[in-house]
């Protein structure tokens, strides 16, 4: 762990906890959005073609007992 990663976590620690939010709020802010992996993009668009095309079973249609 590199010592600014340390430092940060050290500071974190002695932090009020009705701070916290706070912090969160401007760590996340940091933090990259997800973005879909190519395979995650196939799949999406799979499922989409499936329903499209009337190739899925609707979730009422389902005997769940």
């Amino acid at each position: 762990m590199s010592a600014k990663r340390q430092q940060l976590h050290n500071m974190i620690d002695i932090i009020e906890p009705n701070e916290l939010d706070i912090l969160f709020c401007v760590i996340s802010k940091f933090i990259p959005e997800d973005s879909p992996l190519p395979d995650e993009i196939e799949a999406i668009e799979r499922g989409r073609n499936e329903i499209r095309s009337g190739d899925c079973v609707s979730h009422s249609d389902i005997n769940w007992s």
